[in-house]
């Protein structure tokens, strides 16, 4: 399963008190707690924000739709240029993506149409670019089977990540293109995007896709070290409260093969 990620705001010594209050939140998993913190802010901005962070709980924990929803409709309603618009698209196209790999429902069409106008919207340069890369390759991948599209277009994120400064979606760009490494059988650099992606996410305190990044690098490493790997996972996934919760089917060991009889 493949998690969602937003702008770091918050995860850098500069920003202001709101952002890293908001931020240790969301760190942890308190979405709800975080949008709260944006609610009494005015314009564009703190709505997108609060949008994303909503949008994101729906993609961890499976529920909040209809809070997203509205807040998602307070976004475009309030959006007054091209960057904002864009934004608010790409919130858009990830809800969407959400409800249909989470079996919510099949919005397949309302995120391509949503990340598509993101698309026509973002200048080349815009901060939001990398982003939008990155979710195009989600639903190249996990939508439309296409690991050479969503290969492309997590490299054009990973490139607009690092040119924007933007360690936390390295830490998705990273994990996806090793998840595809895994696939196509390089262990090797696998094991690398992997643990890459794993010490970002320590280094930023972004708590709630640790376990995430544990269990992904376990799936690339060998025996003990793989088993290691997942009790620690799953040590922070109770932790948590079970979240992410699509995580709980992925740590959970495969049942032994039934005695021939």
């Amino acid at each position: 399963m493949a998690h969602t990620a937003m702008s770091g705001t918050g995860t850098t010594a500069g920003d202001d008190p709101l952002q890293t209050a908001v931020w240790r939140l969301r760190s942890r998993g308190c979405w709800t707690d975080a949008a709260a913190l944006l609610a009494s802010r005015a314009g564009a901005a703190p709505a997108l924000q609060r949008t994303a962070l909503l949008v994101e709980r729906c993609l961890f924990t499976g529920e909040g739709w209809g809070e997203a929803e509205d807040g998602l409709r307070t976004a475009e309603a309030l959006a007054d240029d091209d960057d904002d618009r864009g934004a608010a698209a790409c919130e858009r196209g990830q809800l969407a993506y959400a409800a249909t790999v989470l079996g919510v429902r099949d919005r397949a069409d309302e995120a391509r149409t949503a990340l598509g106008r993101a698309a026509a919207l973002l200048a080349p340069n815009a901060p939001g670019r990398p982003l939008l890369d990155f979710r195009r390759g989600l639903i190249a991948e996990h939508i439309a089977d296409s690991p050479q599209a969503a290969k492309a277009a997590y490299r054009r994120a990973h490139a607009g990540a690092t040119a924007h400064s933007d360690p936390l979606l390295l830490s998705f760009t990273w994990r996806h293109l090793a998840g595809l490494a895994l696939r196509d059988g390089e262990l090797a650099e696998a094991r690398h995007g992997f643990t890459e992606s794993l010490r970002i996410r320590e280094e930023l305190g972004y708590l709630v896709g640790t376990a995430p990044a544990l269990a992904a690098l376990a799936d690339a490493e060998p025996e003990p070290e793989a088993t290691r790997l997942r009790a620690e996972a799953t040590r922070l996934f109770r932790l948590l409260g079970g979240v992410p919760a699509w995580l709980a089917q992925h740590l959970t060991p495969p049942a032994p093969p039934a005695p021939a009889v």
